[in-house]
């Protein structure tokens, strides 16, 4: 399942973060990629351990918990920390598929869900698009600033090449209370059916048979 969601980030969060992201250091991004990524991966990313990482971070991830389009979606039982990037011209980033488990051994996230948070008016940069690849197909997506995708973490995917200007994101990986992506889908498709017979009826008995059923599997699928 892949979602967009429109406005993540408020327009005084995106000034905010962009303002502080021209005028931050960034490193060469190989240096978080896996043996085999770093031979594609040719784009920088903000230092983890510099404080405008932790104030920018913050922000992002009080943005993402808030928002109930990306809570329903991913079921989050744990997040990685926010990393911060940059394409600037002529950087990109090959296929590859993210590493199935990341952070430290004492808090260590399995990375069931990708989320890409776009940082940069799209008219400001040429290229650049996020291509997912599933079922045979590639799907582009290059969103406007502010708003963000989620698609599973298991798909090969790439970021094709920025040909003029700069794209700045913000990654999060996501480990969702129930792993499996199909029964993730169900649970979505049922969160947004309860919201649908509510609106049209309110809490009728049509309502309560799928709120108990989204529930019940919830239940029985969650792994806590």
């Amino acid at each position: 399942m892949i979602i967009c969601v429109p406005n993540v980030l408020s327009a005084q969060e995106l000034a905010t973060i962009g303002g502080e992201l021209e005028r931050a250091s960034f490193v060469d991004g190989s240096t978080t990629a896996g043996w085999s990524a770093r031979e594609v991966k040719r784009n920088q990313q903000l230092d983890f351990s510099s404080a405008d990482h932790t104030r920018l971070a913050t922000m992002v991830r009080e943005a993402f918990m808030r928002n109930a389009m990306l809570q329903a979606a991913t079921l989050p039982s744990n997040l990685t920390q926010v990393l911060f990037n940059r394409y600037a011209s002529g950087m990109h980033y090959g296929p590859h598929v993210d590493a199935a488990v990341m952070g430290p051994m004492e808090n260590a996230v399995r990375t069931d869900i990708a989320i890409t948070i776009f940082l940069s008016d799209p008219k400001s940069y040429s290229g650049g698009e996020l291509t997912v690849l599933s079922n045979g197909l590639g799907y582009e997506f290059k969103l406007e600033a502010g708003s963000a995708i989620a698609y599973p973490a298991n798909t090969l995917h790439h970021v094709k090449p920025v040909t003029h200007g700069a794209r700045n994101a913000a990654i999060i990986w996501v480990q969702s209370q129930v792993r499996d992506p199909a029964k993730r889908e169900i649970l979505w498709d049922l969160a947004n059916a309860k919201h649908q017979v509510f609106t049209r009826e309110g809490k009728s008995p049509t309502f309560d048979a799928v709120s108990k059923s989204h529930a019940n599997l919830m239940r029985m699928w969650a792994e806590t």
